[in-house]
């Protein structure tokens, strides 16, 4: 069965052609970063105007990389949750006028879901049950998985995602958008054991917190640079500072993240974890996590990187098991910016 996998989740434009949820014949993902990196952050009003204009050029070019046209297909499987509600509603519309028009079957699929599943894009792909760690600008989220639809979320962020986190002390550091390959970039050339930044390790639960840590990292900044009007101003920091910064800041993170994911493989006694979401790029995660399998005797699965950040695959992946299961949607699908998983 051959999925077409839509994702306007965020500020990616991405289309794929998957077949029988793990081949990927195609994966076009348009990116947004100059926009964007103008203003330190996202601008949904601007990312849902660059997804009108993307969409339909991106699906053409995915359908043509793989070969195919739309009377191959067997679905179309469009995220339709969570997100930013302007660029979801881009997403949803188009897949749903296609499949309208074309008499095609259309899958709903959680944007979660579909970083969860991204490690059946590779092989070996893991096997049921297993532990998922979810880390992204968005969303990080710890999910035992016992089957394909069947998910049970463990903890959760009380406040900021790691991801955002690394974008707000890139922005500290005067460093630029996005975050988190500027901080994981500077971190290699720091000493992470400079700073003793706080870890939020919330004993009682598995659920996390950034918050804490963020407001460390502007506490230092600040307490470097000069004072104007009885504050502190943030200096402009030496290089070698800012390396140091950074490689701390992304200890304090990777720390909590690889400790977190170790108590539910204790707790769950399940030997298996997949790493998923954007922040599975880096480097430091990836090296530390399965220091961790090694170490403890768990399997660990970690996309490439191409499949951590936003894409299609992995909604069309996740849309696949969903389409055996005729779980279609109508023309009624509404887009939500909030839907938690399981």
């Amino acid at each position: 069965m051959l999925i077409l996998g839509i994702d306007t989740s965020c500020d990616d434009t991405s289309a794929a052609v998957v077949e029988d949820g793990f081949r990927i014949l195609s994966n076009i993902v348009s990116g947004q970063e100059e926009i964007h990196a103008k203003y330190g952050g996202i601008v949904p009003e601007l990312a849902s105007r660059q997804h009108i204009e993307m969409i339909a050029p991106v699906v053409d070019e995915a359908l043509k990389t793989a070969g195919v046209t739309l009377d191959d297909l067997g679905a179309v499987a469009v995220c339709f949750a969570p997100g930013l509600i302007g660029s979801l509603l881009v997403g949803c519309s188009f897949a749903k006028a296609l499949a309208y028009a074309r008499n095609i079957p259309l899958v709903a699929v959680n944007h979660l879901e579909g970083h969860l599943l991204s490690p059946f894009l590779q092989s070996p792909q893991p096997e049921f049950p297993f532990l998922s760690l979810i880390v992204s600008g968005g969303h990080t989220s710890l999910y035992a998985a016992e089957d394909f639809g069947r998910y049970t979320e463990l903890g959760r962020t009380r406040d900021d995602a790691a991801g955002e986190a690394y974008d707000k002390v890139s922005k500290m550091l005067g460093c630029g958008y996005p975050g988190g390959p500027i901080i994981d970039l500077l971190a290699a050339g720091g000493n992470p054991v400079a700073i003793d930044f706080p870890r939020a390790y919330l004993p009682e639960s598995l659920d996390f917190s950034f918050s804490g840590l963020k407001t460390a990292v502007l506490n230092y900044i600040r307490s470097r640079g000069p004072r104007a009007n009885g504050e502190r101003r943030l200096p402009e920091l030496p290089e070698p500072m800012m390396a140091d910064i950074a490689a701390s800041f992304q200890k304090a993170v990777v720390d909590v993240l690889i400790r977190k994911t170790q108590w539910a493989v204790e707790q769950k006694g399940i030997k298996r974890v997949a790493l998923a979401g954007g922040v599975a790029a880096n480097r430091g995660l990836r090296k530390r996590m399965q220091e961790m399998g090694d170490e403890h005797g768990v399997q660990v699965f970690v996309p490439p990187v191409s499949l951590c950040t936003d894409n299609a695959a992995m909604i069309a992946a996740a849309g696949y098991h969903r389409a055996l299961k005729k779980e279609f949607s109508g023309p009624d699908l509404n887009p939500r910016a909030h839907l938690p998983l399981g």
